[in-house]
């Protein structure tokens, strides 16, 4: 692991507090466009009070919504085991400074540990490369968006027309549920637990970056417009923005398979990144992944 500045655990609090209390720009960006052609006024209405809660939640050091979610990490670089305890002292830390609402629970008893901690937790993804940095990203993902995640194993024959059907009715189906204007996380491909992955990492791509695979780009674009002139709007109460963008990740798969898998992130996509190197830290909302 690089040599740090600052304990991998202060990092991470600061990691966190960044990614409840500011929305990533180009989110923001896109919120502020959907807001110049929405012409729906009770949408309109809700795009302006998501945008003044995104403001005063800046302003405050506060989060932005009340569901600060389950932090969902990605450790990428050079690192050693020792990493996992920083991050988890950095999580129980968090819940209590920033603060986070404690959310995880046992899934059987329903037994709140109060730190966001217990079995499994945090969710640590580790991907060690030969790269001269360590970045944590973390992905906090509330429940609301997180319930309405789908994976279909469908026939190759359906093709890429059946993969757009299966997303769009996968977004409309969750109506206003994931609070939208949301973005649509899509993994096709791989086997089903990478696919479901896929759709996860999508949400980490910003809305302002293209897709290099122009396949794939015509197939974001295709979803969005079709999302957009569905009539769900925000928070499902109609108007012209149900979506903010659509981010579509691939990976090769069995000849006999087609696994498409849908993950939304809801208006409030929180997103975070810190690469550390020997000259320091570096935090951004850009993530890279």
């Amino acid at each position: 692991m690089i040599k740090l500045p600052e304990p991998i655990e202060d990092v991470v609090v600061n990691l966190l507090r960044l990614a409840n209390t500011k929305l990533p720009e180009d989110i923001g960006w896109a919120m502020e466009a959907a807001s110049g052609w929405e012409q729906n006024d009770i949408a309109y209405t809700q795009l302006g009070a998501i945008m003044d809660n995104v403001k005063k939640a800046e302003h405050v050091g506060r989060p932005m919504c009340q569901d600060t979610g389950i932090p969902v990490f990605y450790v990428r670089g050079k690192f050693d085991s020792s990493i996992g305890k920083d991050i988890s002292r950095a999580v129980e830390r968090a819940t209590r400074d920033i603060p986070l609402r404690p959310n995880t629970v046992d899934p059987i008893t329903r037994e709140n540990c109060g730190s966001n901690l217990g079995p499994g937790m945090p969710i640590i993804h580790y991907l060690p490369t030969d790269d001269d940095f360590t970045e944590i990203t973390v992905l906090p993902k509330g429940a609301g968006s997180e319930n309405m995640t789908r994976l279909a194993m469908l026939n190759p024959a359906d093709g890429v027309e059946g993969i757009k059907k299966f997303i769009i009715d996968s977004v409309l189906d969750a109506g206003g549920r994931p609070c939208p204007p949301t973005i649509v996380g899509v993994g096709i491909g791989g086997t089903s637990d990478v696919c479901v992955a896929m759709a996860k990492e999508a949400l980490l791509i910003p809305l302002d970056e293209e897709n290099p695979d122009p396949v794939l780009r015509q197939m974001e674009e295709d979803i969005f417009v079709v999302l957009n002139g569905s009539g769900l709007g925000p928070m499902g109460l109609g108007g012209s923005t149900t979506s903010l963008g659509v981010r579509i990740r691939k990976c090769a798969c069995h000849t006999a398979s087609l696994p498409v898998a849908v993950n939304i992130g809801c208006w409030a996509t929180r997103r975070a990144s810190a690469r550390i190197t020997g000259d320091g830290v570096t935090y951004s909302q850009g993530v890279k992944f």
